[in-house]
């Protein structure tokens, strides 16, 4: 299921205003992003109906759930709900608590019960009560219990926040194939630039109560004008491969018709995979280099070169239809007598491809 969600609309909650204008496609997981006191978590209690804007609109396609004339309650707006911290009641085990939203559910669909237990894997903690569950399993029943109620939208506040380090990853998978199993558009709400990169398409990005950006988590992550709020350190770029082999340990991938070597991943051949690669971590030789231990060479073009820093330059490359970044020095780009159009190659070591996401 996809869709569009309009948003005009202020709300003041103390001494802090959100003030919004956004038309935002729903097609699978849209990150809200921006860093604390953006506004983030105002947005979504306005979305959900937990929250009543001072003013505006608030619509899901043809479906309006606030303007002028009328406030849709937030148990008639068909939305799931997961906050940061599960919020199950205590006294009730898994199963119950699944039981009980079900049961509350504003109308029946066609996710049952079996079918969250099964895409979360529950069966082993439905007769648990919460306290005896990690953070991590608490927030897999969470989600458990927001897709049993059958909802048009899925809203995630920060569902990592609270799991440790070693479940986030495992989390983010269950995460990531909600959209496909249950055709359910999601809206996750993060601080995190690696949750965005390995969860969402597309991105809003919120600063002081206000849109900074919006549009496909790329095109935002490669403007240099947004690095304030996205972070200069994490600039890189997403390229998209597919895996045509397991070799030695490593995976083979194909990106625009060129070889990555990658430690090996979990796929099959012909799976389509995200790979995250910083610009920091990418080198630049105008000459394909010879017995090199960096393994991954790409041929690419330099299609722009940006110099906001007084040490750094900044290079945009274009591997076939996918646009790579690369950071060097001044004096390296001087030295190396770099202009736009000129044929490039970058080198990536394997070891720098720290975050790839199977899709």
């Amino acid at each position: 299921m996809s869709g569009k969600l309009h948003l005009d609309f202020s709300i003041a909650r103390g001494g802090f205003e959100l003030d919004v204008r956004a038309a935002l496609e729903l097609d699978g997981i849209s990150a809200v992003f921006g860093p604390s006191g953006a506004g983030k978590t105002t947005l979504l209690r306005a979305i959900a109906g937990l929250d009543r804007p001072a003013r505006g609109r608030i619509a899901l396609d043809d479906a309006v759930w606030h303007d002028a004339t009328r406030h849709v309650p937030a148990h008639l707006r068909r939305i799931g709900y997961v906050f940061q911290d599960g919020r199950l009641f205590p006294h009730l085990s898994v199963a119950q608590n699944l039981r009980f939203a079900l049961e509350h559910a504003p109308s029946p669909g066609p996710i049952g019960m079996p079918d969250a237990v099964a895409a979360l894997q529950l069966q082993d903690l439905l007769e648990r009560r919460p306290a005896s569950l990690s953070g991590g399993e608490q927030q897999r029943v969470a989600i458990g219990r927001a897709l049993v109620t059958n909802p048009r939208l899925l809203l995630m506040d920060e569902p990592l926040s609270s799991v440790d380090a070693g479940r986030r990853r495992e989390i983010a998978g269950y995460i990531e194939q909600l959209p496909a199993k249950f055709g359910l558009p999601v809206l996750y709400v993060t601080h995190d630039i690696d949750e965005v990169i390995r969860l969402a398409s597309r991105m809003l990005l919120l600063a002081r109560g206000r849109v900074a950006a919006q549009g496909s988590v790329t095109e935002i992550l490669d403007r240099i004008d947004l690095w304030p709020l996205t972070g200069r350190l994490e600039a890189g770029s997403i390229l998209e491969a597919a895996v045509v082999a397991q070799r030695d340990g490593m995976s083979h991938l194909s990106v625009e018709g060129q070889t990555l070597r990658i430690p090996a991943i979990d796929a099959a051949a012909g799976k389509i995979v995200r790979l995250r690669i910083h610009a920091r971590d990418v080198v630049i030789a105008t000459q394909r280099p010879v017995q090199l231990s960096i393994r991954n060479v790409l041929t690419a073009r330099l299609s722009r070169i940006d110099l906001d820093d007084t040490v750094y330059a900044e290079l945009k490359l274009e591997v076939g239809a996918q646009s790579l970044r690369a950071r060097i020095t001044r004096e390296a780009l001087a030295e190396l007598e770099l202009t736009p159009g000129r044929t490039l190659f970058a080198l990536v070591k394997s070891v720098a491809f720290d975050d790839t996401m199977l899709r």
